[in-house]
């Protein structure tokens, strides 16, 4: 915090460019703060911020006036008003996943030379709305717009492991769980178990499960308000490619997964 000999002095006339400027950027760091605080008075704010009261009030009244800020009338505190959740609420909407992921599928594909691709669950099946092809890709098979089962695949299984135990469950007494390869998982608690590992360490693997020869790893993508929309995977030739002694891979592939979950309004918490 801010100690009052270190406050900026309290200017009324911030006109011109560099005034307007900087009273916009107090007043997002307004919000800021009651965005992560929940709540908050005039002084917290102005000793946090390093400003005089008075400037806070003025920028509180005019929160106030656009409905972006509330004030408690027990209490004299602040909190976000219903203006953030109109605004807020056209985002989403806006959003292609697609469109959001589609550099940094490209990015992680140039730089791990294999097959990227970006699922979504779709009537208990995950199916693949986007691809970009590393240039080490064997095969130029297309994988967009195909169902594939959910605990036979990477994707599959980070988007099971994010459902609520309800969902899940009706999900695998519909779809039962066929073998796709001698390697695939058929057993319901071996399944669940790892869904737990999954969940725990936020990726999910897959060793010729859906297809002999294919190895694959995937990381979840989040929405907005912290639920999984997506999975981003890396797959290639099993007999060249391991992710979990890939230097680097899973980290990266997380990092990605991240960076697409801060475009869809992704803030870190769930």
């Amino acid at each position: 915090m801010a100690s009052n000999k270190d406050r900026e002095p309290d200017v009324d006339a911030e006109a011109g460019q560099h005034g307007g400027v900087q009273s916009v950027d107090r007043a997002l760091a307004v919000l800021e703060i009651l965005a992560r605080d929940g709540h908050a008075g005039v002084s917290d704010i102005a000793e946090e911020m390093g400003i005089h009261k008075s400037t806070v009030s003025r920028l509180l009244g005019s929160l106030v006036s656009r409905e972006m800020v509330h004030q408690n009338s027990d209490r004299g505190k602040y909190q976000l008003g219903f203006g953030i959740l109109r605004l807020a609420s056209s985002i989403p909407g806006r959003l292609s996943l697609v469109r959001e992921a589609r550099p940094v599928l490209e990015a992680l594909a140039e730089e791990f030379k294999e097959t990227v691709n970006l699922a979504v669950l779709r009537s208990n099946f995950a199916v693949n709305v986007d691809q970009a092809m590393g240039p080490s890709t064997l095969a130029t098979y297309d994988w967009v717009g195909n169902l594939t089962p959910l605990h036979a695949t990477s994707s599959g299984k980070v988007l099971l492991a994010a459902l609520p135990a309800e969902d899940r469950d009706r999900i695998l007494k519909e779809t039962g769980l066929p073998a796709r390869t001698p390697r695939t998982i058929t057993n319901r608690k071996e399944l669940e178990t790892q869904l737990i590992d999954v969940a725990r360490e936020g990726y999910g693997v897959v060793r010729e499960e859906f297809e002999i020869g294919l190895t694959a790893v995937a990381v979840p993508v989040y929405n907005h308000l912290g639920a999984v929309i997506g999975a981003i995977s890396i797959s290639g030739p099993a007999f060249r490619f391991d992710p979990e002694t890939a230097p680097g891979l899973i980290e990266a592939l997380k990092q990605g997964g991240l960076q697409v979950s801060a475009r869809m309004g992704y803030t870190g918490r769930r």
